[in-house]
């Protein structure tokens, strides 16, 4: 008898320590969740298919093997990487109601959230400088941007942003939970943490911190970066020279300026939170972590004349 209280007193103390958390996506209009469904699979699929197209291509195309297109290829990785962690989690909550998420599982998603976005943000600014030194020093590229400064930019980019957002998850799995009904699709800090008996004020101004310091460096040098090579183009008497310089940098200035704003619009819902419907910000969270991996291998492979015929060449062998 006694034994087995002890043993009913040591499961209720693990299940307390590390219980599962529930996903409830969509709370007010959980109807919606089969019709949404079948977009976001499809968006899934043309992310993933879209990204593994231009990684083999970059690939097996030797006239691809170029500091750029290896920059382009991290970005590919984390996309997929985003992607993965994210929407078969919500696809399964949808398809076979599987809200359950385990406690580890929780916090390993937050973790991959927070600092593959950032270091996402992080790799457009490096293909930023590798813009500027095109066209503002193109005599100094190919001795600048080598193939050893891509492997130096990409632990760079891994290891800024992987050792100052682990702390985000990791505050978060030592509080004390007093509910496990997560009222979202996904484990982001606030939704979680906000279930917590403890007070969260530390969590939530690192996060705020961290947020901002790497997004907003990131942005600033972005925006320093394509001011020089505005100036720069402005300067260029040749004709025709002007359009195919700003042509170089088009593709790349569409993608941040959409993943800006989908971040920007996100931060808005969530700090109007009063005024605008749970449901958007959690839509909005789910489609930033979809749409910009869908699009981002996309509008490259239009754009880009180069990565176009990779793909043709590709084809061609296959068929």
């Amino acid at each position: 008898m006694i034994r087995r209280q002890h043993m009913e007193e040591q499961s209720n103390t693990s299940s307390i320590l590390a219980p599962d958390f529930l996903l409830i996506c969509f709370p007010n209009y959980q109807t919606w969740q089969h019709w949404l469904s079948l977009p976001l699979s499809l968006l899934f699929l043309l992310a993933m298919g879209a990204n593994a197209t231009l990684l083999i291509t970059i690939r097996m195309e030797a006239s691809l093997h170029e500091p750029m297109y290896y920059l382009l290829s991290l970005l590919s990785l984390l996309d997929i990487v985003l992607c993965l962690t994210v929407i078969p989690k919500v696809l399964a909550i949808f398809w076979f109601d599987n809200k359950s998420i385990g406690f580890s599982a929780c916090f390993l998603q937050m973790f991959v959230m927070n600092s593959f976005l950032t270091m996402e943000s992080c790799t457009f600014m490096v293909m930023a400088y590798d813009r500027y030194v095109a066209i503002c020093k193109p005599l100094q590229y190919p001795s600048i941007i080598t193939d050893q400064f891509v492997v130096r930019a990409a632990i760079f980019v891994a290891t800024r942003n992987g050792i100052l957002t682990m702390p985000i998850p990791i505050l978060s799995s030592q509080l004390r939970y007093c509910a496990r009904i997560i009222r979202n699709c996904i484990c982001t800090n606030m939704s979680v943490s906000k279930l917590s008996c403890d007070d969260i004020t530390f969590n939530k101004l690192y996060q705020f911190v961290i947020g901002w310091t790497l997004l907003g460096s990131d942005l600033i040098l972005i925006v320093l970066s394509y001011s020089f090579i505005l100036k720069a183009v402005l300067r260029i008497k040749a004709e025709g020279a002007v359009a195919k310089a700003l042509s170089t940098c088009g593709s790349h200035f569409i993608l941040i300026l959409f993943f800006s704003t989908v971040l920007l619009v996100l931060v808005i819902t969530n700090l109007a939170k009063e005024r605008i419907p749970p449901d958007v910000p959690i839509l909005l969270n789910i489609l930033h972590h979809l749409i910009p991996p869908a699009l981002n291998p996309i509008v490259y492979g239009v754009r880009t004349r180069e990565i176009k015929q990779g793909i043709r060449n590709l084809l061609r062998r296959r068929l």
